[in-house]
């Protein structure tokens, strides 16, 4: 795995970077497989970057027809509803560009079972990568059907990712790629990729902004491997790229 840090001056900063790094990715991807399978993650830092990838500036680089939209994680909310990850991304970034229904593929949260939301996303994945039944992107196999050209993600400042977060049961599921995570700190499930199918994927982009994730990012990057506690240490590609793009307030604790 490659791994690089990138400190931006700034929120508009990190968008704008980021916003390069999708199309040269998705631009890459296209020519070489013609699609662009991405996973798009929720929370405030990305709203922005959506928000400038439907621009005329960087909307007019990408064929969109052949972009292929998951959610790394959801809440286990209705798609209307303004908690929703899928909700935020479809106002900000697929309804602007007009991206077929057909490319996209969120959470069936109106399903409102965890548990069947979860095994309907599995599924659903199983489906697109033409995955067997007993096939998951923990495999041993290193040529894993599933095989996502990018995800993005962002980190809390206790160091969960997707919905991933600290001692949860999900931090240990190998064999599934999407699961239903109860965290009891928010006396709610959530809904979220697995780390095996995470760490399967061609690249994966951290997004991190605010001087609270400060002290965390230092642990996560600097510190002891404590992985029950600090979730995104977990994400360690097979194959592929590791980018974290970080805002220079968040970024104030680290040494290296």
């Amino acid at each position: 795995m490659k791994s690089e840090i990138k400190i931006v001056p700034d929120l508009q900063t990190l968008s704008r970077k980021a916003a390069e790094i999708f199309v040269e990715i998705g631009t890459e991807a296209i020519e070489k497989r013609g699609k662009f399978i991405v996973a798009l993650a929720g929370g405030s830092t990305p709203k922005s970057l959506y928000q400038l990838l439907a621009t005329d500036k960087f909307s007019s680089q990408i064929d969109w027809s052949k972009v292929f939209f998951f959610f790394g994680d959801e809440r286990n909310v209705l798609p209307d509803d303004e908690q929703s990850n899928f909700r935020m991304a479809n106002e900000n970034l697929l309804k602007p560009l007009k991206i077929a229904e057909k490319n996209i593929f969120r959470w069936q949260t109106e399903l409102l079972d965890a548990k069947k939301i979860a095994a309907d996303y599995e599924r659903t994945i199983k489906e697109f990568f033409n995955l067997k039944n007993n096939e998951s992107a923990s495999a041993s196999n290193s040529k894993s059907l599933l095989h996502l050209d990018l995800i993005l993600l962002g980190m809390g400042d206790d160091g969960h990712t997707a919905s991933l977060f600290p001692f949860t049961k999900a931090l240990r599921e190998k064999k599934k790629n999407a699961v239903a995570n109860r965290v009891e700190k928010l006396k709610a499930d959530r809904l979220t990729f697995t780390f095996p199918t995470i760490n399967n994927a061609s690249k994966v982009v951290f997004l991190i902004s605010g001087e609270e994730k400060a002290k965390t990012l230092q642990m996560v990057l600097e510190g002891e491997r404590e992985p029950e506690r600090f979730p995104a240490q977990n994400v360690i590609l097979k194959n592929g790229n590791l980018f974290w793009l970080v805002e220079e307030k968040a970024a104030r604790f680290l040494t290296k």
